[in-house]
């Protein structure tokens, strides 16, 4: 974990994202979010930490979602840590997402269990 004037900055973060709106970004060589990223003003972004509560609570179900990884040291001081859920710090970004910025991204397939299957993420 790396460390700013605000607080901790995890190496990599990580966005949620239905796969229609990711080829779109794809089309237009930025994403400048999803809905509800619009109406707030940033994009929400998980840690690793935090990325299957954030599937549970609003994607419940969902199917055609990827895990799109993000270097977060690439975003500069756009990136901003900011209490949400429950107190915990997420990141949230205050401008388009660079697509250079993105490592990988992966399906989120819903297991048996009916919920999403996540890959292996670093921290």
């Amino acid at each position: 974990m790396f460390w700013r004037k605000d607080g901790p900055l995890d190496r990599i973060i990580y966005k949620i994202v239905p796969q229609e709106l990711w080829q779109e970004a794809r089309r237009d060589g930025v994403f400048r979010g999803a809905a509800i990223d619009l109406q707030d003003g940033y994009i929400h972004f998980s840690t690793a930490r935090q990325a299957v509560e954030t599937a549970r609570l609003h994607f419940a179900g969902v199917e055609g979602l990827l895990l799109v990884a993000v270097e977060a040291a690439a975003l500069g001081d756009a990136l901003r840590y900011e209490a949400s859920r429950g107190g915990d710090l997420f990141p949230h970004l205050y401008a388009d997402l660079p697509l250079d910025a993105v490592l990988w991204e992966k399906a989120l397939p819903i297991g048996a269990n009916g919920l999403h299957v996540f890959p292996e993420m670093d921290q």
